[in-house]
């Protein structure tokens, strides 16, 4: 069941807004999403939050301009998801733009399978191998305290950068790497105001506090600085694919990223990655970067090897970028096809389950585990289970070291990592490995611990959940007036950046359903009469029907076909 609840909207807000030149239906949006004046709208890079605020770049930019003007040997140390590749890539580029000699840069990433996550001890012993002095972490490090050390022990200077929260001790004091500098905004002490700003805007961080150190030196003036805006539109596929929270830094970043993938001003590996998805750049959106882009570029650290996906952004030559965008593509297809499975397998056992508890719903969270299911996958399965279920949910699978490996996906009021935190200190040793976010988590157990697991994740999930909380509520922003139900109107909300904590519009209207019939066998194909107009919907992974009368909440959707566009109603839910 799902609770439709139309949002807020400050009436003087909307108003002053819209006095401002903001389109009406626009202005209304906004105000409802906290913005308080056209001032705040302004994507311009200058008003980017400024890098002296995030602690340690300054040591970090310092370290770096010392290795870069020494033509001393860089390692990256990247991360196996869309996140990480984007971050390594600005980080090779833009130390490239920023005097690195040819030969001096190299990069490592973990695969998934063998090595796990972050700077472990093993991914340092492969980094040697490259004979640096100085290694860069990431979208990973915060919680790499041995990793660190290791490499420290090794000769080697340590920069991490991340933006995960790091690990905490029994009195719940952050225990920090022991590293030359430390950049996350997740760590005790920094000021900055983006909290949720990326591992690869971390990065992009970074960067501009090494060019201010560059500059400060006389390598180069303001006018003939390297221009590192060039590297936004990485900047914001990595943003975007990790789903964080777009806050008004991280929506400039974005907005500045597409902006130059419209106009034509990207990577060849993300052209290529556009090109192989089907997607026109030049009507770039949010949605493209998070459903086509960045799943193509997750899909090599999930069933295959991420360098395929670094490679591909790294790429200079257009046709080189094609061939690995080809290859990344084939990997994506393949991750559907098992993805598919084990979803069903995953539905078929929650069934299971809740018929054996003798209730027809789901506890207060869920945690799954079956041999066959594949380690590449459980995040993407846990948050589909997640959205069906309106539940924490919890996916393992084994890993090529005999353990557990889980990922979990959460719903708002349960903080995931906050609760592993908890379940670590009320069962000592379940619990070998964990980190992540309030929505996103991970953690490594024993096959033995499943059903302690289990328990104790369902314990946590009775205390913090009640029955409000378990429902599903979806925001809406209300009826759509019919003089914007056209195609200038989806075009002008398909411009706008929206995401997590700035959420696309979705509007809510009572409708009469004059046919329905499945397309595919999973989706639900609609007719409706909408305010005396007959209208075409569709509802996405839905196939049951509707009554002759419902209350639809959707979204505004251009959809194109043989060259000829028409608006329709992509359902997201019936109230």
């Amino acid at each position: 069941m799902t609770r439709l609840q139309q949002r807020d909207v400050p009436p003087r807000t909307a108003f002053a807004l819209e006095q401002a030149g903001v389109h009406p239906l626009l202005a209304r949006l906004l105000a409802a999403r906290g913005v308080r004046s056209a001032d705040e709208l302004d994507d311009a890079l200058a008003r980017l939050l400024p890098p002296e605020t995030l602690a340690g770049a300054a040591d970090a930019g310092r370290l770096l301009a010392d290795a870069v003007a020494a033509g001393e040997r860089i390692c990256i140390v990247a991360d196996y998801d869309c996140d990480g590749a984007t971050a390594c890539a600005v980080a090779l580029r833009g130390l490239a733009m920023l005097g690195a000699a040819p030969g001096t840069l190299g990069y490592v990433v973990p695969d998934r399978a063998r090595h796990g996550y972050g700077l472990t001890p093993a991914i340092v012993e492969l980094a040697q191998a490259q004979r640096p002095a100085l290694l860069v972490t990431v979208d990973n490090g915060i919680a790499s305290v041995d990793g660190v050390a290791h490499a420290r022990a090794l000769g080697m200077r340590v920069i991490v950068t991340d933006h995960h929260l790091p690990a905490v001790d029994a009195a719940g004091v952050a225990l920090l790497p022991p590293a030359d500098a430390v950049v996350d905004p997740s760590q005790p002490g920094c000021g900055f105001a983006s909290k949720a700003i990326a591992g690869v805007g971390v990065m992009f961080y970074v960067l501009l506090a090494a060019r201010a150190e560059l500059r400060a030196r006389g390598a180069f003036d303001a006018g003939a600085q390297p221009r590192l805006d060039a590297l936004l539109d990485l900047v914001a596929l990595g943003t975007v694919a990790d789903v964080v929270r777009l806050d008004a830094n991280n929506r400039r970043l974005v907005a500045q990223g597409l902006r130059r993938i419209r106009a034509g001003r990207m990577q060849p590996g993300v052209a290529a990655l556009f090109a192989a998805a089907g997607r026109d750049p030049r009507r770039a959106a949010g949605f493209d970067l998070g459903f086509a882009l960045g799943p193509r570029i997750n899909a090599a650290g999930r069933l295959a090897d991420m360098t395929l996906g670094i490679e591909c952004l790294l790429a200079d030559d257009p046709a080189r970028a094609a061939e690995l965008a080809q290859q990344l593509d084939a990997i994506n297809r393949e991750r559907r096809e098992v993805e598919a499975g084990m979803r069903a397998q995953a539905e078929a056992l929650v069934e299971r389950l809740q018929a054996l508890a003798g209730r027809g719903e789901a506890g207060a969270a869920v945690a799954l585990y079956d041999p066959g299911f594949h380690e590449g996958v459980v995040g993407i399965v846990a948050g589909r289970l997640k959205d069906r279920l309106h539940r924490p949910t919890f996916v393992f699978a084994r890993g090529a070291d005999g353990r557990l490996k889980g990922s979990g996906r959460s719903i708002p009021g349960f903080h995931l990592r906050d609760a592993l935190d908890l379940v670590a200190k009320r069962h000592p040793g379940v619990l070998l490995r964990f980190g992540g976010h309030a929505m996103a988590a991970g953690c490594t157990i024993d096959e033995a611990a499943f059903a302690t697991f289990d328990a104790a994740l369902q314990a946590v999930a009775a205390e913090w959940l009640d029955a409000a909380t378990l429902t599903r509520t979806l925001p809406t922003d209300g009826p759509l007036a019919l003089q914007w139900f056209n195609a200038e109107t989806a075009a002008l909300l398909d411009a706008q950046v929206w995401g997590p904590g700035f959420e696309p519009p979705v509007f809510c209207d009572e409708v009469e359903v004059l046919a329905q019939r499945l397309v595919g066998d999973k989706h639900l194909k609609l007719r409706v009469r909408h305010a005396g107009q007959l209208r075409d919907a569709i509802w996405f992974g839905h196939a049951d029907p509707l009554p002759a009368r419902a209350r639809l909440a959707y979204r505004l959707a251009l959809d194109e076909w043989q060259g000829q566009q028409r608006v329709q109603m992509v359902v997201e839910a019936a109230g």
